[in-house]
């Protein structure tokens, strides 16, 4: 009975995974087989998953649409392809073929069609993220710049708070004229239990105390983190911590600094009731624009004692906004990467399989919001994966078609069997540096 538990997480993670997988790989291969469709290029199968086929139906087009056993991918296989992989082209169907039938397929496309429909799995992973980022900003809005509460969070009944529609134009004699200069003020101010707030209520000037502005309240929880191991979630108040009283979210920063990962016993209260919990902190390899920086962390971000007022965003405003979270995660990758290559950073910064699943998990058990984030997150980081020059991947395809461009001719099937062979191996060789970072790190 001790075990249930954990066969019930294995379980939860291991849905989730899938979940998360299926949806970014039947985005990716819809990009491949709509783009070549579109191009002129038959799809003979559609698969999500691989193995024994569990289900399949062929539409009006001659494709077969099929869901396999093995969820861990999917391929779309074109006419004249040699496999599901796209490597080399099957000289007995080609033969086979007439030149109408022969423009139909793969191989026998012209070259910016092969290519198009190489580029369009990446394409729309980012695609799907974009419009995932874009949403959520439309749906949930964006925060006023003025600092306006827009409702309270869930506290103590001894703390202290701002009503709705409060405008807040100092702290303790501190001018105030935006939102962001509330987090400025929250690292200069001295931490305490009630400040003194210049506020405009109904139209009115007055003053009145109100808590600390960023209290040591839990805003996000990183997955994979001290934080999540403990059971910290979302909306927590840490009130103390080793038993010494805190006000502010600087304060539990300077505790973990000062920990070098020693254990932390943390007193959390959770909608009226306290709970004693315990965590040591890890050391985290962070971007900081100029590079990386090691630092002990717990895997929390900090908040206001209020929601702000949010105002909706338009169509185009969450847009820019989609392209830009996809822009600084692909550099954020890029530049992790590089780091991790060079020895700057620890190589455990790159996850397999077990991180990723156990990471899918964690974003699920913290809300259908996260997930969905956690999704456009992944399908960005496939994106940039597959556009890799690896030979197998579509960046190796791409790389050839490059190749054919300025040649005029393509591979031969004798070098295009060899770096497929080493692509394959290269991607295995990666598949298991980072699946050995799963279990030792």
């Amino acid at each position: 009975m001790d075990l249930l538990p954990a066969f019930g997480n294995f379980g939860f993670t291991l849905v989730a995974f899938v979940a998360a997988l299926s949806i970014i790989v039947a985005i990716h291969e819809y990009g491949h087989y709509i783009v070549g469709r579109w191009s002129g290029i038959h799809a003979e199968v559609f698969s999500i998953g691989f193995g024994p086929v569990l289900f399949s139906r062929v539409d009006k087009r001659g494709t077969r649409w099929q869901l396999a056993a093995l969820p861990f991918g999917g391929y779309v296989k074109f006419l004249g392809d040699a496999n599901a992989a796209s490597a080399g082209a099957d000289g007995a169907v080609l033969d086979a073929l007439d030149p109408t039938e022969r423009r139909r397929s793969m191989p026998g496309a012209p070259l910016w069609a092969r290519a198009a429909t190489v580029a369009a799995g990446p394409i729309f992973n980012f695609i799907l993220s974009i419009a995932i980022f874009a949403g959520i900003v439309m749906f949930s809005g964006q925060a006023v710049e003025e600092a306006r509460v827009g409702a309270p969070k869930a506290l103590p009944a001894d703390v202290v708070t701002l009503e709705p529609g409060d405008l807040i134009t100092a702290i303790e004699g501190q001018s105030v004229e935006e939102l962001q200069d509330l987090f400025t003020l929250a690292r200069d101010l001295e931490p305490a239990p009630l400040l003194t707030y210049d506020i405009v209520r109904n139209d009115e000037a007055i003053q009145v105390e109100a808590a600390f502005p960023m209290m040591p309240i839990v805003q996000s929880v990183a997955p994979q983190s001290a934080a999540i191991a403990a059971g910290i979630e979302e909306g927590d108040l840490i009130r103390s911590v080793d038993g010494v009283p805190i006000h502010g979210f600087g304060q539990l920063r300077e505790f973990v600094d000062a920990s070098e990962g020693a254990p932390l016993a943390l007193e959390v209260w959770r909608a009226g009731e306290i709970l004693n919990l315990t965590l040591s902190p890890r050391q985290t390899d962070i971007p900081t624009g100029d590079g990386f920086e090691t630092r002990w962390l717990i895997g929390i971000t900090g908040g206001l004692i209020f929601d702000p007022e949010r105002q909706s965003v338009g169509p185009w405003a969450a847009l820019t906004y989609g392209v830009n979270q996809v822009g600084f995660i692909i550099e954020s990758s890029l530049d992790g990467l590089w780091h991790i290559i060079t020895g700057a950073i620890s190589s455990c910064n790159l996850q397999g399989p077990i991180g990723i699943a156990e990471t899918s998990g964690a974003a699920a058990s913290q809300g259908l919001d996260n997930f969905i984030w956690f999704i456009a997150v992944l399908s960005t980081a496939v994106g940039l994966l597959n556009l890799f020059p690896i030979p197998v991947l579509d960046g190796g395809h791409l790389v050839f078609h490059a190749y054919e461009g300025v040649t005029g001719k393509p591979p031969s099937d004798k070098v295009l069997r060899v770096f497929m062979s080493v692509g394959l191996a290269m991607l295995l060789s990666l598949m298991l540096f980072a699946l050995t970072n799963d279990i030792w790190c």
